[in-house]
């Protein structure tokens, strides 16, 4: 089975490389001239790299043809959040056109991949406590212009999948972290700052946002394994969050973090931190998901957390 991973050097991207070729699948990734490969450093002789821009067709088709997929997973994303507020434009154009010159590339080569595309559980936005735990249902109220990139690529998918019959499956992933987090995300700065003091390398203080909001975690090694289902077993056209179900305030990150740490550490808060405007609440409901495939999170999230400190500890010595 030939495998293609768009944002394959990314975080999801080096984990799904990792599980794809556990299942002995050939594995192609797109890349970038100027892409990081700091992730699949230690893949670099198992995986087909592809230089390739998404957001030029002729590119696109070339990455079609020499890799002639079997699957596609479309991680491929501008996917931080608050530089969808800096750059709104750059971020909802680049997750669209990107997206739409994948699939006209499919069609142009009479290609017949499995294709999944990762949406996320920010296309939820501004939902309110009764409404949780979320369900696939649930109206769309992005809060982001990153989320209105995502709920645009969410539709692209349903659109061409009714209109051109492409075999697509959509996910909402809930977050999910784990090694290689890059540290703008909020539970790997914490780590990253916590192995830089211990390592001496910073003062005894973690810079912090907003603590109150409460997210969904699961850990990335768990996601990816629902990503490789979601081929296997989900619904042309269908929609599946991915979530553990269960609700972490960003505080209760934090202090799960600083309970492993070897030194004492003070807390500020940094203004630069907050954001606009803020989603408050996000817990998934997938048992739509749990049914159709049998997927079930198996990782504690200590266990997430540990050795995404370990991660850190480890690069920054």
């Amino acid at each position: 089975m030939k495998v293609l991973i768009t944002g394959l050097t990314g975080f999801v991207g080096s984990h799904l490389a990792e599980y794809a070729l556990s299942r002995g699948a050939t594995v192609y990734g797109s890349t970038k001239w100027r892409s990081k490969t700091d992730n699949i450093d230690h893949l670099q002789n198992q995986v087909n790299l592809i230089d390739c821009d998404l957001r030029d067709l002729s590119s696109v088709n070339v990455l079609i043809k020499e890799s002639q997929p079997d699957v596609i997973f479309h991680l491929a994303a501008q996917s931080f959040v608050p530089t969808s507020w800096h750059a709104p434009g750059e971020a909802i154009s680049n997750n669209s056109i990107c997206q739409v010159n994948l699939f006209e590339a499919i069609r142009a080569n009479n290609s017949d991949p499995l294709v999944m595309v990762a949406g996320s559980s920010e296309e939820y936005g501004f939902v309110p406590p009764e409404e949780l735990p979320i369900k696939e249902t649930a109206p769309l109220r992005p809060l982001s212009p990153y989320a209105v990139s995502k709920i645009t690529q969410d539709f692209l998918a349903y659109q061409y999948h009714k209109s051109y019959g492409l075999k697509v499956v959509r996910t909402r992933a809930f977050n999910h972290t784990g090694p290689r987090r890059g540290d703008v995300f909020v539970e790997s700065s914490f780590a990253k700052q916590i192995a830089e003091i211990e390592a001496g390398k910073k003062d005894p203080v973690v810079y912090v946002g907003n603590l109150e909001a409460c997210r969904d975690f699961s850990d990335v090694r768990d996601i990816v394994k629902g990503y490789w289902l979601a081929i296997e077993k989900g619904e042309h056209g269908e929609v599946y969050n991915l979530s553990s179900g269960e609700m972490w305030t960003i505080q209760q990150v934090l202090d799960m973090l600083l309970s492993m740490a070897k030194v004492s550490i003070k807390i500020e808060i940094d203004p630069k931190r907050l954001r606009p405007s803020d989603v408050m609440f996000l817990c998934g409901d997938s048992n739509k998901f749990r049914d159709r495939t049998g997927w079930n999170p198996e990782i504690p999230f200590e266990q997430t957390l540990s050795d995404l400190l370990n991660y850190w500890r480890q690069t920054i010595k």
